[in-house]
C-alpha cells in the first residue's frame, strides 16, 4: 500500500481545521524529540510492577477467540466456517449483530476489581476500542460507543471508578487506528460457493437501511470505518482472496488512510475525548511507534501536559529516541537483557478475547506461568500486564479465577520482592535463554530452579529462583559479587537460612516447607546493593 505526499498533506489540513485537536499549551510538542527531553516514566508505574487487563468487547460474544470480526468475512478461515454455521452467512449477520447481544448482563465490576487486587494487582486497564471501532465510553465523537448500543453502559467509566476507589491506577487502551483497514474484510466477498460474489454487510448497508432497526440513525460505514481498501470484483478462490488480504488491509499498518483524512480526524477527538474525561494514568496504543503518524504525536502532547507528565504513554518496536518519549510495550514477548528504560510486556492467558475452544482444552496460562513471567520482567526493569478475558455476559470462568486465586497466593507472601523494587546490577542467571522480540512466547522453553532473577530494594537484595531446586540453591552470581552476606531468609518462612560460599557460588539450604510455588530469598549484607 503506498501513500502519498498528498494523502499526507490532506491529513495534516484535516487536523488543522479542527482547534480542539491541538495539544494544550506546555512543555510538550508534538514531535519526538520534545517527548524524549521532557519525559520522566512516573514512580507509580516503576513501583506498580503487575497490572490486569479487562479486554473485553462485542467480539467476545461468540466466545470463539481474538480478531473475530475480522475472520468471520474470510472464507474458509475457521471463524467463518464456525460463524455461517452458529449465526448464517456472513452477507445476512455481519459484525454489527453482535453489538446488540452484547448485554452484559452478569458483569460485577466491583466483584471483579476485589479480585484483581487480591491478586496482586496495581493497576487496572480497560479496553476503550478494539480494531472493531466500537467505542466502549460515552464518545462525544462516535455514536458507535455502549452508551448508546449493547450495554447501554459507560463500560470504561465505570471500570475507572471502581479501579480508583480500589486503590489502583487506570489505564485506558485504544486499538481502533487500525480500523480503517483491519475491518476492509466486511466489505469483501465469498469467492467460491453458492453465494460467490456476494458482498457482505459492509459493503451494502449505509445509515437509510436503519429504519425501524435498533440500529436507527447511525451510519454503519462509521462503524465499518469506510471503503478505505475493498478487494476488487472477480477473485474466484478462497487462495486468491487471502493472498489479496495478506498484502493489503492484512499488514500491520500506522499510516494514515489514502483518501480519508476524516478518519484521522475523528480519531484525534475520540482519542482527547477519553483522555480528557477519564483522566487515565495510562494509555496503551496497540500500535508500531504511535497511531496514524502525527495524530499519535498530537494526542500523546496533550495527553502529556494536561496530566503535568505523571502518566504513561505505551508504543511498540520503538527506537533509542522513542524509547525516551514513550514506555516501550512487548506483545506477548521477551527482553533478553536488564533495560535502562522501564518497559511493559503484555500478555494474555488464553485469547486476547475470550474462547470456549481453549477454555475446554485448559489452554490457559497458569497462575505459576503468570508469575515466572512476571519474575522475569520485574528483574529487568519491566512491568506486567496480564489480561484475563471475559466472557460477553462479563464473568470469568472457573479456570480464571483459580489463575488469579494462586497469583494471590503468591504475591501476598513474596510482594515485598517485587512491589516498589529496583533492577540489580544483572538480571538473573542460568541456563534458560529467552529471544528477544514480541509474539514469540509459545516457543520459549519453561524456566528452570536453576534460572533466578534479582530485585533490590531499600538495601536487600531478593534472589528469585523459577522453581524449587531439589537440593541447596546455588546462586552463581554471588560467589565472589562485591558485599558481605550476613542473613538469608525466605519470604513467608521462619528462621534466617543457612548459607555458604564455596568459590563457586552462595550457597543457600532451603526449608523442606515450601510456601508458595517458588521460593523469594532475601539477601541482606553491607555492599550487596
Amino acid at each position: 500500500m503506498s501513500f502519498t505526499r498528498r494523502d499526507l498533506i490532506a491529513t495534516a489540513a484535516a487536523l488543522a481545521a479542527t482547534p480542539a485537536l491541538a495539544a494544550p499549551r506546555g512543555p510538550f510538542q508534538p514531535t519526538w524529540e520534545s517527548l524524549a527531553a521532557g519525559y520522566k516514566v512516573p514512580d507509580w508505574f516503576r513501583d506498580a510492577k503487575l497490572g490486569i487487563w479487562a479486554h473485553w468487547g462485542p467480539q467476545c460474544v461468540p466466545e470463539f477467540g481474538d480478531w473475530y470480526a475480522r475472520q468471520m468475512y474470510m472464507q474458509g478461515n475457521r471463524f467463518y466456517e464456525h460463524h455461517l454455521k452458529t449465526y448464517g452467512h456472513p452477507a445476512d449477520f455481519g459484525f454489527m449483530q453482535f453489538i446488540p447481544r452484547w448485554k452484559a448482563e452478569n458483569w460485577d465490576p466491583e466483584s471483579l476489581m476485589k479480585k484483581y487486587v487480591a491478586a496482586g494487582a496495581k493497576y487496572f486497564m480497560a479496553m476503550a476500542n478494539h480494531h472493531d471501532n466500537l467505542d466502549l465510553f460515552d464518545s462525544r465523537h462516535h455514536a458507535w460507543n455502549t452508551v448508546r448500543l449493547g450495554p447501554k453502559r459507560d463500560i470504561v467509566g465505570t471500570w475507572a471508578k471502581i479501579a480508583r476507589a480500589h486503590g489502583l491506577k487506570f489505564a485506558v487502551s485504544n486499538h481502533s487506528a487500525h480500523a480503517w483497514h483491519w475491518l476492509q474484510t466486511a466489505y469483501g466477498y465469498d469467492a467460491v460457493g453458492p453465494r460467490k460474489g456476494q458482498r457482505y454487510d459492509a459493503f451494502r448497508l449505509t445509515k437509510a437501511d436503519g429504519k425501524g432497526q435498533w440500529w436507527e440513525g447511525l451510519d454503519p460505514q462509521e462503524l465499518y470505518a469506510g471503503r478505505n481498501m475493498v478487494i476488487p470484483d472477480g477473485i474466484d478462490s478462497i487462495a486468491a482472496a487471502d493472498a489479496w488480504h495478506d498484502k493489503n488491509d492484512g499488514q500491520w499498518l500506522e499510516t494514515p488512510p489514502p483518501n480519508n483524512p476524516e478518519f484521522v480526524r475523528k480519531w484525534l477527538l475520540r482519542q482527547n475525548d477519553l483522555a480528557d474525561r477519564y483522566k487515565p494514568d495510562m494509555v496503551y496504543f496497540d500500535n508500531y511507534q504511535l497511531p496514524l503518524g502525527q495524530a499519535g504525536l498530537e494526542a500523546t502532547a496533550r495527553y502529556y501536559n494536561r496530566a503535568g507528565g505523571e502518566v504513561v504513554v505505551t508504543g511498540k518496536k520503538l527506537s533509542p529516541l522513542q524509547r525516551r518519549a514513550i514506555v516501550e510495550d512487548v506483545e506477548r514477548g521477551f527482553s533478553d537483557r536488564l533495560r535502562d528504560e522501564p518497559w511493559q510486556t503484555d500478555t494474555c492467558i488464553g485469547d486476547w478475547h475470550y474462547s470456549r475452544p481453549l477454555y475446554e482444552r485448559d489452554g490457559y496460562k497458569s497462575g505459576r506461568d503468570v508469575i515466572q513471567r512476571l519474575i522475569d520482567v520485574v528483574s529487568k526493569n519491566g512491568c506486567l500486564m496480564v489480561s484475563i478475558p471475559l466472557r460477553g455476559d462479563g464473568t470469568i470462568d472457573d479456570k480464571e479465577e483459580k489463575v488469579l486465586a494462586d497469583m494471590g497466593g503468591w504475591t501476598a507472601v513474596n510482594g515485598e520482592a517485587i512491589y516498589g523494587t529496583r533492577p540489580w546490577r544483572r538480571f538473573g542467571e542460568g541456563p534458560t535463554k529467552l529471544v528477544e522480540g514480541m509474539q514469540n512466547e509459545e516457543a520459549a522453553k519453561p524456566f528452570e530452579a536453576a534460572d533466578i532473577r534479582f530485585t533490590t530494594k531499600a538495601g536487600a537484595l531478593y534472589a528469585l529462583p523459577m522453581d524449587w531446586p531439589r537440593g541447596p540453591l546455588r546462586i552463581e552470581s554471588l560467589a565472589g559479587a562485591p558485599g558481605e552476606v550476613r542473613r538469608v531468609t525466605l519470604l513467608g518462612g521462619g528462621d534466617p537460612l543457612p548459607f555458604r560460599r564455596d568459590g563457586g557460588a552462595l550457597v543457600v539450604d532451603l526449608p523442606e516447607r515450601r510456601p508458595t510455588f517458588t521460593p523469594a530469598l532475601k539477601i541482606e549484607g553491607p555492599g550487596l546493593v
